[in-house]
């Protein structure tokens, strides 16, 4: 064990590793061959559309599933014939499953009882977890005196008391609302940081996974089609499955014109065509687009509707008979084109990227 900078000790190790998964349920193939390695001390989100595979991939590691092919590994000890309540791992559901007649503490301690560990040192490991993630003061209260955030946090507790060295979090979000889940994403985050063990989390909102991954895997239909960085995939899409799911995006039908040039309707632009040839799909973010006036934009446009959002307004274009849509910043530094005016639309070389049909 080694201590984190709250005191609370954890095990090192969790690292992952799913070999040519597989599972069926009936005739219908869930996952197929999914081949993931996960490093210990890692945030990984799996994230995908419901039926994806993401939660049955977090039930195969936790033990709750058995795989029809593969293998499940962590720290290179292979988990076939390993009980759920013998791996090192724990999972944090969306339904935290509290006890109502026990307090904070009780809840929090329970999974301790079944462990050699005496009543001193119990209540001392139940208090560390609970300072963890804030809660101490709240010890003696029982779960319908707290808040959906606070319910979530003991759960949290409950499951980092054991000390696994891998925790699963199977959209433990899901349940709050909007402006209390992005705050508790940072605090998931901070709370990772501070623990160091393995975070294995499943979602579907894309917004969770680029706040607190280390890396993801974006799924579709039980495979998986891109791991990176939320940077890359967000940046770098494989596919355009990928770039329209991950955020907003615009995909635009294109052909390679030349080595470096893409042509969109007339205009030909500059883009890193790499090993892509023939009909494409060009792919640019709506903060990347830029309105001009309509004599110095490669494309010209109509503005179709304008949508103030706060901080930014959303502006819906119509570039023939294609949709465009850019993001403005309302920094005072760009005009906002109202709904029927022309403008040019300028797309930066680096914005773009082509994908192969």
């Amino acid at each position: 064990m080694r201590a984190s900078s709250t005191g609370v000790a954890h095990a090192g190790g969790g690292r992952i590793e799913l070999t040519e998964l597989s599972k069926w349920y009936g005739d219908q193939q869930v996952l197929r061959s999914i081949d993931l390695a996960i490093e210990a001390g890692e945030f990984f989100s799996l994230l995908g559309p419901s039926g994806c595979g993401k939660t049955t991939t977090l039930r195969l590691i936790g033990g709750f599933e058995q795989a029809d092919d593969g293998i499940v590994r962590i720290d290179g000890a292979d988990m076939r014939d390993v009980p759920p309540e013998r791996r090192p791992v724990n999972t944090v559901f969306q339904s935290y499953a509290l006890f109502p007649h026990q307090t904070v503490e009780e809840n929090v301690g329970f999974g301790l009882r079944f462990h050699r560990i005496d009543k001193a040192e119990r209540r001392r490991r139940v208090g560390e977890a609970l300072e963890l993630v804030r809660l101490g003061e709240y010890a003696s209260r029982r779960p319908h005196q707290l808040s959906g955030g606070q319910q979530q946090r003991v759960a949290l507790a409950r499951s980092l008391v054991l000390r696994p060295r891998v925790l699963l979090l199977d959209e433990p979000l899901g349940a709050l609302d909007a402006k209390l889940r992005r705050t508790l994403q940072l605090e998931l985050r901070q709370l990772h940081q501070e623990v160091g063990i393995t975070f294995v989390y499943v979602t579907h909102d894309q917004e969770e996974a680029l706040t607190m991954s280390d890396r993801l895997a974006v799924m579709r239909a039980g495979e998986i089609d891109q791991i990176g960085t939320p940077r890359e995939v967000y940046d770098s899409p494989a596919t355009a499955y990928v770039a329209d799911f991950l955020g907003i995006a615009n995909l635009l039908p294109a052909t390679v014109a030349e080595d470096g040039r893409v042509r969109i309707g007339e205009a030909v632009l500059h883009a890193d065509t790499r090993d892509v040839q023939g009909e494409c799909t060009v792919l640019v973010r709506p903060e990347r687009v830029r309105l001009v006036d309509v004599s110095a934009g490669a494309l010209r446009a109509t503005v179709e509707q304008v949508v103030f959002a706060g901080p930014v307004t959303h502006v819906h274009l119509a570039v023939g008979d294609r949709s465009l849509q850019a993001v403005v910043p309302n920094d005072g530094a760009e005009l906002v084109a109202r709904a029927g005016e022309a403008v040019g639309v300028d797309l930066p070389a680096d914005a773009l990227r082509v994908l192969a049909a």
